[in-house]
């Protein structure tokens, strides 16, 4: 059974590069376009891992994040943070926000499946 990966981004370049680096690895791909809207769906769905715009409209990725972790229904689904911020200490800031990865914009088309696949096992 293929492993269902919950993208939440609201670039669509982004959102279609993401689909298609992932789906051509045989993972099942389900969006959301913000933050709101990926805290329902990762509830609904119970993806095994979400990809997280840090910078969202409406909910940002952090607060997204935090309320998909405080939540016993999907707290031990991985997050891994994509981001445009790649400024010394930003990793650290995003991972003790409880992220459990983090991947920077651009997004590294070779890096991101063995990311993936990583926090997937």
């Amino acid at each position: 059974m293929a492993k269902k990966i919950l993208l939440v981004e609201d670039n669509e370049n982004n959102m279609m590069l993401l689909r298609d680096i992932l789906a051509l690895r045989g993972y099942e791909i389900i969006e959301a376009r913000d933050g709101k809207e990926g805290v329902a769906v990762a509830k609904e769905s119970l993806p095994d891992l979400i990809l997280m715009d840090i910078q969202l409209p409406e909910v940002d990725g952090f607060i997204a994040t935090k309320m998909i972790k405080s939540d016993p229904q999907t707290k031990n689904i991985k997050i891994i943070g994509i981001t445009s911020y790649a400024m010394k200490g930003d990793k650290e800031k995003i991972l003790d926000a409880g992220f459990d990865g983090y991947i920077a914009k651009p997004i590294d088309t070779r890096l991101l499946p063995e990311l993936v696949k990583k926090h997937l096992e």
